[in-house]
């Protein structure tokens, strides 16, 4: 899939402000400072489409991105970051269930995990949630520039070890660098393949 046109549409506090029309959704979420914003960025090809901060927990709202004016690239809020006060970060926000539960646009969930870490507890309480739920939803490894080949494998091969004690299938998984554009076309075919 060539991306033509990528465009900024809405922002939403609900699910009942995301846009009413019959294009699908392709969501994005992740636990803050994953890389969300870099991804989504690389993947459209322009460089300030969702904005990049240094500080985690910056996107609050629920963002809708149309793409090639055919479908969907929605940036969700990020979770578990610490500093967001215990009433706003719930385990997982109203926002967030919200929307992954009960909107029917979302056709498909990206889950992007930090290639460079063991797999986080709060990802695995996510994905499981999703799983209890029939939420169809791939994971992205990000950051995967700052390993080597061999330690890539190994955190891939990790998370599979992890998801299998629990999973009969797996998800289908990406490996990505945003700096590098790593990954870029496997996930962007995929996306084609599923709308």
């Amino acid at each position: 899939m060539q991306i033509t046109k990528a465009e900024f549409r809405c922002s939403s506090e609900k699910i009942s402000q995301v846009p009413k029309d019959d294009l699908k959704d392709i969501a994005f979420i992740g636990r803050s400072n994953v890389g969300k914003s870099s991804l989504i960025n690389m993947l459209t090809g322009r460089k300030g489409l969702a904005k990049v901060s240094s500080t985690p927990g910056k996107t609050r709202l629920i963002n809708h991105f149309c793409i090639n004016n055919s479908w969907y690239l929605v940036d969700l809020p990020g979770y578990g970051y610490a500093r967001v006060s215990k009433s706003k970060r719930g385990e997982f926000s109203k926002i967030i269930l919200d929307y992954v539960l009960k909107c029917e646009k979302m056709h498909f969930l990206f889950v992007l995990v930090d290639s460079r870490l063991e797999p986080q507890a709060i990802d695995l309480r996510f994905i499981e949630m999703l799983g209890d739920n029939g939420v169809p939803f791939g994971i992205i490894f990000t950051k995967c520039d700052k390993l080597s080949a061999t330690q890539r494998r190994k955190s891939v091969e990790r998370y599979c070890n992890v998801l299998a004690e629990q999973w009969e299938e797996l998800p289908p998984m990406f490996c990505t660098s945003s700096e590098k554009a790593t990954g870029r076309d496997e996930i962007l075919t995929f996306i084609e393949d599923c709308l």
